[in-house]
């Protein structure tokens, strides 16, 4: 079988390559050309690829009485899902097998694991089967790899980035471990490139990357290596393009403007570890809590377009429905919890959809900050040295010895009382007149006002 890390590259036919050459046209996309041959290539999930983990033992075709184990490897696009499917199948000489479950069927699937049992009866030989997006697999299809991986005829090793809960059936994730894999961070990327620049399998040292157009190039990719490689491969081609004639041989710098040309997009002037990302952040905030929907939506547009973390945002918008919105709209801390999980589990972009919804609702809200006053008030006392001993009425009496020592006398049970509700001392006697709740006038929290004022009275004897 044809191997992706051969077959991408022919060194017979002169190496890598550049852009631009006559030959340009049959090499593999940059980002295939680039993928790591061994885990000393492999760039970030530290975590997964831990010494020790069931991925590495795999991957280097630990022995024991272990043996080796399927794997389903759940995570974002470009997270390097497919290349370590490849380096599974790399150690102990396994064969390897790729099936797309966007067109493979249950005829696949036993067709692969018959040549599996032939390669062992014949060859000695284990055969890894790569699954790429098994979630897109019906139960009734994933029901047919359950004998293959229950025997081991196969060592499965199925990629997804929906949830397996959800996606995967649960005798199949019982027989599996679940691996899971994350967006790469910022440096991980420039590492990418950085390496894609030099190595004869890259560029080969042909083009330079300047600091903006690597910035750019970064934080559009949103931690997805194989986005930020095509990115570079597209700015290449078009660096070679205005590349002056008879300067062929010359190391081309690719600017700003020609990575903005090959994405179409233009770079949005916003530094996620410097000012601009705490600016932006902060008119934001500020236009949710001042009720401008457009100023919100544009701030909002503007992160997203810089390559900001869309939980970032979220998290963000779920602070304001509870410090600005609060009690005004007690379902804007609703709205924006829902869309904080929906945006984990769906990503870009149409996490910006789910974060639209999120932000006009906060906008539009009728605003209250009385709790984030209320609680901070009280806070401000306890840092204070103020609120003595609970009152004996209040303390536990679940422990031998407290009701001798007068716990829980003289309490009054809340639903004993006409009203559902009675005289009665909660607070510390240094704080009996403490006030920290002042609900406003508007929203829902107009209701709470009169509320409040009410069962303040009847607790407080007032």
């Amino acid at each position: 079988m044809s191997d992706l890390f051969t077959s991408a590259v022919d060194p017979a036919s002169g190496g890598a390559g550049g852009v631009g050459d006559a030959s340009g046209a049959l090499l593999a996309p940059l980002a295939v050309r680039m993928r790591p041959r061994s885990l000393e290539e492999v760039v970030g999930q530290r975590e997964a690829l831990r010494p020790g983990s069931p991925l590495r033992r795999l991957i280097e075709g630990s022995g024991g009485a272990a043996g080796p184990l399927s794997a389903i490897l759940w995570g974002p696009p470009g997270t390097g899902k497919t290349t370590l499917a490849h380096l599974v199948a790399q150690a102990a000489g396994r064969t390897f097998v790729e099936l797309s479950a966007v067109t493979a069927g249950v005829k696949d699937v036993r067709a692969v694991m018959d040549r599996a049992v032939q390669e062992r009866s014949l060859h000695g030989r284990q055969t890894v089967l790569f699954l790429d997006e098994i979630h897109r697999f019906t139960k009734a299809q994933q029901d047919a790899l359950l004998p293959g991986v229950e025997n081991r005829t196969v060592i499965l090793v199925a990629a997804t980035t929906e949830n397996p809960s959800f996606s995967i059936i649960a005798p199949l994730l019982s027989r599996s471990v679940l691996v899971t894999l994350t967006s790469l961070d910022d440096e991980d990327v420039r590492g990418v490139l950085a390496r894609a620049l030099v190595d004869e399998r890259g560029l080969a040292e042909a083009f330079t990357l300047g600091d903006e157009a690597t910035g750019h190039v970064v934080r559009m990719a949103g931690g997805d290596a194989r986005r930020a490689l095509t990115t570079l491969e597209a700015a290449a081609g078009v660096a070679a393009d205005d590349r002056p004639a008879g300067r062929e041989d010359d190391v081309v710098e690719i600017t700003l403007a020609q990575v903005e040309q090959a994405m179409a997009q233009a770079a949005v002037r916003y530094d996620r570890a410097g000012d601009q990302h705490y600016d932006v952040a902060s008119a934001f905030i500020k236009s949710m809590r001042g009720s401008d929907v457009d100023a919100a939506l544009h701030y909002l547009a503007r992160q997203l377009e810089a390559g900001e973390d869309p939980r970032f945002i979220a998290r963000r918008i779920v602070i304001a429905a509870s410090e600005d919105v609060g009690l005004g709209d007690p379902t804007a801390l609703q709205t924006a919890v829902a869309a904080m999980h929906a945006v984990a589990q769906i990503g870009m972009p149409e996490a910006r959809i789910i974060l639209a919804q999120a932000v006009v609702h906060n906008a539009l809200a009728p605003k209250s900050n009385a709790a984030y006053a209320a609680v901070n008030a009280a806070i401000a006392d306890v840092r204070a040295g103020r609120g003595g001993p609970v009152p004996p009425h209040l303390r536990g009496t679940g422990y031998a010895g407290a009701t001798r020592l007068g716990h829980g006398e003289g309490y009054r049970y809340t639903h004993d009382e006409p009203a559902g509700v009675g005289e009665q001392q909660f607070l510390p006697e240094d704080l009996a007149d403490a006030d920290y709740y002042h609900p406003t006038g508007r929203g829902w929290e107009e209701r709470l006002g009169p509320r409040w004022r009410e069962l303040r009275r009847i607790i407080r004897g007032g």
